[in-house]
């Protein structure tokens, strides 16, 4: 199972022993692994009635909050880790919220769907939006506000004063070092503030 890998994945980028904050959590699996696995501590931010209820169910210490509002009640490096994935393509202000994850956290971990991945540059060159498994809605009930790509984030990072660590794609559970932007459905992007 890809997303399975994903996670092993992601993990892999995140200390032992680090206190966490899991931007988005969903179900809180991530945050799990990383307690069992890792040794590690934190808090999970979900919004989703169901999400935070299955985030508890695991033992997760999840907190119901709305991204939008920023995050104003953790001070200043808070957490050794500031996990952000999946859920920029779901924010009206996305710089908002990485100077938040920038301040909150020595290390931040971002990873979004690449919309410069082949199949969906094949897609739109055909006059089509993408469908895909990194994006399986329609143009019209999709819940992501924007897309991005690799090449974007570098960019972004850049003008934020971030200062990438390391960065590769993911495609179906494999990590993707050479040509990210065109090869891999996920960007994936571990920061630390300058």
């Amino acid at each position: 199972m890809s997303e399975r890998r994903d996670l092993e994945v992601i993990a892999d980028l995140v200390p032992p022993g680090s206190r966490v904050l899991d931007l988005g959590c969903g179900d809180g699996q991530l945050l799990a692994y990383l307690r069992d696995h890792k040794g590690c501590s934190g808090y999970g931010i979900e919004l989703a009635d169901a999400g935070v209820l299955a985030s508890m169910r695991r033992g997760i210490d999840v907190i119901q909050l709305n991204l939008e509002e920023g995050l104003a009640l953790f001070d200043d490096r808070s957490f050794d880790v500031v996990l952000q994935l999946d859920t920029l393509q779901h924010l009206r202000n996305t710089e908002r919220m990485l100077r938040e994850t920038a301040r909150v956290g020595r290390i931040g971990i971002v990873s979004f769907p690449n919309f410069a991945h082949w199949p969906n540059r094949l897609s739109v060159a055909a006059g089509r939006m993408p469908v895909t498994k990194a994006l399986p809605y329609e143009w019209y009930d999709t819940p992501n506000l924007r897309v991005g790509t690799f090449a974007d984030f570098e960019v972004l990072a850049a003008k934020f004063g971030l200062t990438v660590t390391d960065s590769f794609g993911l495609q179906a559970g494999r990590v993707v070092r050479r040509w990210p932007n065109l090869r891999a459905s996920v960007a994936v992007f571990r920061f630390e503030q300058r």
